[in-house]
């Protein structure tokens, strides 16, 4: 079953475009991505979204997922709470409605 995969990240100061910049260098061919989008969510927030052929392909990827941020972890702020950099969360597809 179809899973997806949603990051919260909140960019420094002036950082916006080297952040995009760096996800334009990530591998777009990982086994089992199917789909994946940026969306700006505020004022240096963003999230990524991304679809999965399914929970394995998912977690399959997980090591290159976090190599990746190692990237680019320099340009993120703290998000607070004890959340890190990032706030992920995931899962599969439960109802698709279109």
């Amino acid at each position: 079953m179809t899973a997806f995969n949603a990051v919260r990240f909140r960019v420094k100061p002036g950082q916006e475009q080297a952040f995009l910049d760096a996800h334009r260098k990530i591998a777009p061919d990982w086994p089992g991505l199917q789909h994946a989008n940026i969306i700006k969510t505020g004022e240096r927030s963003f999230c990524i979204i991304a679809q999965w052929a399914d929970m394995q392909a998912l977690a399959d990827a997980r090591s290159v997922m976090i190599a990746s941020l190692d990237t680019f972890r320099d340009m993120l702020e703290d998000l607070g709470g004890g959340l890190g950099v990032t706030d992920p969360v995931y899962g599969p597809v439960v109802l698709a409605l279109k």
